[in-house]
């Protein structure tokens, strides 16, 4: 039995080797397990991250246990809709947008994104968010764990597909936010560029303040002009006992919705 966001109570099933977590403090509920891949500060972060409409419809592709989904649910009141290609994350999701008493506003495929287009034609997206696999086919150990393999490497989908399915399905001047690793920055670049998405907003994400980055957050506009604002570093710890720095206190906390960028903004930016 757990709590939904309006206080009421609902049941939801737990399969064998699935727990319910707290999300964060946001008064949401999520289902995990051990044996598949668990939601990481990477989605965390694209969640606050990515521009999203106060309203009309947006779509998380490679949407795993939904954590992407239910975290933009506390931002906009838009149709949230979420894929994922493997049977038991979208089940898992499912059921914890069931357990947060959300299945009128966030709703789960199961289902390719490679055939999504198809299915939802074109331009029908406000806003588009991807955490996609982050290591080509070839590039280290994928055996043993189907989920995690799925999750890490780009056995379902590449690069190129989750760009050009963002592209198809998203429309004119809506947004686009991926995260993804610093080391194919020039592939992700080189990528939307062949698809009219233009960056817009890029920030990178450092473990600690003199360690390179290890993740990249990039947000594109389809179709937009060529104008892109480079983010001040967002440093993950501090301190030799490697403790969260402020804004990720805040972000996890709930005290942060949006990972915002007003030192930028006071420097006279957009």
């Amino acid at each position: 039995m757990t709590l939904n966001r309006e206080g009421s109570t609902k049941t939801v099933g737990l399969l064998p080797g699935e727990r319910m977590d707290d999300l964060l403090t946001q008064e949401l509920k999520i289902i995990q397990s051990s044996e598949v891949f668990s939601f990481s500060l990477d989605a965390v972060l694209l969640a606050r991250f990515a521009g999203v409409p106060p309203r009309g419809r947006v779509l998380d592709l490679c949407t795993g246990n939904g954590v992407v989904p239910l975290l933009l649910s506390t931002r906009t009141g838009a149709r949230i809709e979420g894929i994922e290609i493997q049977p038991r994350l979208a089940d898992m999701a499912r059921r914890s947008v069931a357990c947060n008493g959300l299945e009128d506003r966030i709703y789960i495929i199961e289902g390719n994104l490679k055939e999504l287009p198809a299915l939802h034609g074109s331009d029908a997206y406000d806003a588009i968010t991807v955490n996609p696999p982050y290591k080509p086919v070839g590039t280290g150990e994928h055996k043993g764990n189907l989920h995690q393999a799925m999750a890490r490497h780009e056995l379902g989908c590449t690069l190129e597909e989750v760009t050009a399915a963002c592209a198809r399905l998203v429309k004119p001047g809506g947004r686009v936010s991926m995260v993804h690793r610093p080391s194919r920055l020039a592939e992700i670049l080189g990528a939307m560029s062949r698809y009219r998405l233009e960056p817009k907003r890029i920030r990178f994400v450092h473990s600690r303040v003199n360690a390179e980055a290890n993740m990249v957050l990039i947000e594109a506009s389809l179709g937009g002009k060529p104008e892109v604002r480079l983010l001040p570093p967002l440093i993950v710890y501090e301190g030799e006992d490697r403790q969260y720095t402020q804004e990720l206190l805040d972000i996890f906390y709930g005290r942060k919705a949006e990972l915002g960028d007003e030192g930028q903004r006071e420097e006279g930016g957009e």
